[in-house]
């Protein structure tokens, strides 16, 4: 069942996008060779507590961290630890999720650690400019689908292969509501789009196939190829004005 939300339940999930947001730019600044992804999430952990907000990852169906952070080959779920270094021509997924007054804000990106190669560089670009794509089909009377197609289509047209193994998500008071939101899939179907849903929007997109596996770990997700891969989400209301990206920073 798609839970539609009403003006005031979107007022608050804008406040814990905000938080998220404020995380991912402490992240960014942060982000540099010789750092350590258990650095980065302490940090996190810090500042959402200071700011009165509950990390929605950690104990999340067991998972141990307050991100995740997924590095070079690794898709999604990264677990941090004191143990990875960030080193120069890395690139780092970093996903946020926090609770405010019980609403979950969750957004990912990609940096890059230093100098990172043109290959590196341009995957990061055609993630972040897909995800752009998506939320621009994020209008009321468009079906989900319609996401999903534009997603596919600007990744293949950048030369890249679209993740199929995980999706996009329904948000509110749970991290993952209905609807599911593939990242590939032909234009026109699924649930038609209304005011008051509110979209995890998450392309991940892989250099080499679209192949994955999940490690020993239990979470850490990987190219089955080794390949590079990225990963971009914005939490998304859709309202009578078009999309409105509840995680991005004002």
């Amino acid at each position: 069942m798609i839970v539609i939300k009403s003006p005031r339940e979107i007022e608050i999930m804008a406040r814990a996008g905000q938080v998220t947001a404020q995380a991912h730019r402490l992240v960014e600044q942060a982000i540099a060779p010789g750092v350590t992804t258990g650095e980065l999430d302490r940090m996190v952990e810090e500042f959402l507590l200071d700011l009165g907000a509950k990390p929605a990852f950690k104990g999340y169906v067991g998972f141990p961290a307050i991100i995740c952070s997924s590095l070079n080959h690794q898709v999604v779920h990264g677990i941090p630890s004191e143990k990875v270094v960030l080193e120069e021509g890395d690139i780092l997924s970093v996903d946020i999720g926090a609770i405010v007054d019980g609403y979950v804000g969750d957004a990912a990106a990609t940096y890059p650690v230093g100098a990172v190669s043109p290959e590196a560089r341009r995957l990061i670009e055609a993630t972040s400019g897909a995800l752009e794509k998506g939320i621009a089909q994020a209008v009321a009377g468009n079906r989900l689908t319609d996401i999903s197609a534009a997603v596919q289509q600007w990744v293949e047209s950048q030369g890249f292969s679209v993740v199929r193994d995980y999706v996009g998500h329904g948000i509110g008071q749970s991290m993952h509501e209905d609807p599911q939101i593939p990242n590939f899939g032909p234009p026109g179907y699924g649930p038609k789009l209304a005011e008051g849903m509110v979209l995890a929007i998450e392309p991940m997109v892989n250099m080499g196939g679209y192949s994955v596996k999940t490690l020993n770990d239990g979470w850490t997700v990987v190219t089955t190829d080794g390949s590079l891969s990225a990963h971009f989400e914005h939490t998304v209301a859709i309202t009578k004005q078009g999309p409105q990206v509840l995680t991005a920073l004002m």
